[in-house]
C-alpha cells in the first residue's frame, strides 16, 4: 500500500511539474498578456497566504494588509531605481523589504492586541489607508516617494547578470520577460507554501489556531497570546513585503494607486472564498479571483456580439456584476469556502 501510494504521489508530482513548466508557453500562444495575468495570480497567492496566517490561522480580521505590499514595493523602488541613484542587487533588496514589512506588521499589531472583530477591522483599515496617503504625500519638503506620480525606471530582477526583463534565448528557445518572471514566481510560491505548511503544523501554528477558536481558553492553558498575535502579524506582513518587491521589479513602476482599499478587500475575499485556514483552499481562491475577472473582461464583449450582434451592456459593468453574483452564490451555498479545511467542512456538513 505504501509503495502504491508513493508511486501515485510521485506520478502526480511529475504531472503537476510538467504542467507548471508548460503552462506559460501554452498560454503565451494567446499573447503575453495572459502570461502576465498568470504572474499576477502568483503574486496574489503570496498575498493570500500571508493574510491567511493573520485571518485564517490566528482569526484576526485585517483590512489593511495591502499596506505591507506597498512597503515591499516601495522598498524595491527606492533601492533599485534612479530615484536615489541606488541599484542594489536582488538578493539584498528582497530580504530588506520583507524585514521592513515585518516591522510594520509589528507596528500595526502592537496597539491592536486587545481589539477584536469590527474594531480590529476598522483600525487595520485605517492603517492601510494611512500608508497609502503617506506614499502619496511624501514628495515634500523632501521628495522620498515622488508622490502621486510614482517611481519609474525600476530595475528588473537580475541574478548574476541574467535579467528577467526582455526576451532571452534559453537552450535555443526564446523566452519572454513575463515567462521568465513566471518561473521565478513559481519557485518563490513553492518556498512560501512550504513555509506555510511548516508553520501550520508547528507549535506556533497550533497556538494560532487555539487563539482563533477561543482566546480566553488559549491564555488559560499558558499560551502567550500577545507574542503569538504579534508573530502572526509579522509573518503575514513579511510575505506581503516579498510580493510587493517582486511586483515593483516586474512592473518597473509603482504609485500609491496600486495599493488601495479595494486590493485589501480582494485579497481578503480570496482567503474567505477559498477556505480560511486551509492552504490549498487559499491558493485556489487566489487563482480563481485573479484569473476569473480577467477572463470575464475578455469574454463578456465577444459573447454579447455573438448572441445579440451588438453591445447591450458595458463589458466592465457586466463583468463586475457577474463576478459579484458569483461571490454571493458561493458565500450562500459554501460559507466555509470552496475548499475548506476538513474540520470546517465537517462542521458545515453537520
Amino acid at each position: 500500500m505504501k509503495n502504491g501510494f508513493s508511486l501515485k504521489s510521485t506520478a502526480g508530482l511529475i504531472l503537476i511539474s510538467v504542467a507548471l513548466i508548460a503552462l506559460p508557453f501554452v498560454v503565451g500562444m494567446s499573447g503575453q498578456a495572459w502570461v502576465r495575468i498568470l504572474n499576477f495570480a502568483m503574486l496574489y497567492v503570496f498575498l493570500a497566504l500571508g493574510l491567511n496566517i493573520v485571518v485564517g490561522f490566528a482569526g484576526l480580521l485585517d483590512l489593511g494588509y495591502i499596506a505591507f505590499y506597498a512597503v515591499g514595493a516601495y522598498t524595491w523602488a527606492l533601492l533599485a531605481s534612479p530615484h536615489f541613484g541606488l541599484h542594489l542587487p536582488f538578493w539584498s533588496i528582497l530580504p530588506i523589504g520583507a524585514v521592513l514589512a515585518c516591522f510594520f506588521g509589528v507596528l500595526l499589531g502592537s496597539p491592536t492586541l486587545k481589539l477584536r472583530g469590527d474594531y480590529l477591522a476598522i483600525v487595520t483599515l485605517g492603517f492601510g489607508e494611512i500608508v497609502r496617503i503617506f506614499m502619496n504625500n511624501l514628495n515634500a519638503p523632501i521628495n522620498i516617494t515622488n508622490g502621486p506620480q510614482g517611481i519609474t525606471l525600476i530595475d528588473p530582477v537580475s541574478i548574476g547578470g541574467f535579467k528577467f526583463s526582455g526576451t532571452s534565448l534559453i537552450f535555443g528557445f526564446p523566452v519572454s520577460g513575463p515567462q521568465k518572471y513566471y518561473f521565478l514566481l513559481v519557485a518563490l510560491a513553492i518556498l512560501v507554501i512550504i513555509v506555510n505548511l511548516r508553520l501550520q503544523n508547528s507549535r506556533i501554528g497550533r497556538a494560532w489556531q487555539a487563539i482563533r477558536e477561543d482566546e480566553v481558553a488559549a491564555k488559560a492553558v499558558g499560551i502567550n497570546t500577545r507574542n503569538i498575535k504579534l508573530l502572526a502579524f509579522a509573518m503575514g506582513a513579511s510575505f506581503g513585503g516579498i510580493a510587493g518587491g517582486v511586483f515593483a521589479a516586474m512592473q518597473g513602476f509603482v504609485s500609491p494607486e496600486s495599493f488601495s482599499l479595494t486590493e485589501s478587500i480582494m485579497v481578503l475575499a480570496m482567503v474567505v472564498l477559498g477556505g480560511m485556514g486551509h492552504i490549498p483552499g487559499v491558493i485556489l481562491g487566489a487563482v480563481l479571483l485573479s484569473i476569473l475577472p480577467e477572463a470575464l473582461r475578455y469574454g463578456v464583449g465577444p459573447v454579447q456580439m455573438a448572441l445579440f450582434g451588438k453591445m447591450l451592456v458595458d463589458p466592465e459593468s457586466l463583468r463586475m456584476l457577474i463576478f459579484g453574483l458569483a461571490l454571493v452564490l458561493v458565500m450562500r451555498f459554501k460559507p466555509a469556502g470552496l475548499w475548506p479545511a476538513p474540520v470546517r467542512a465537517a462542521k458545515e456538513a453537520a
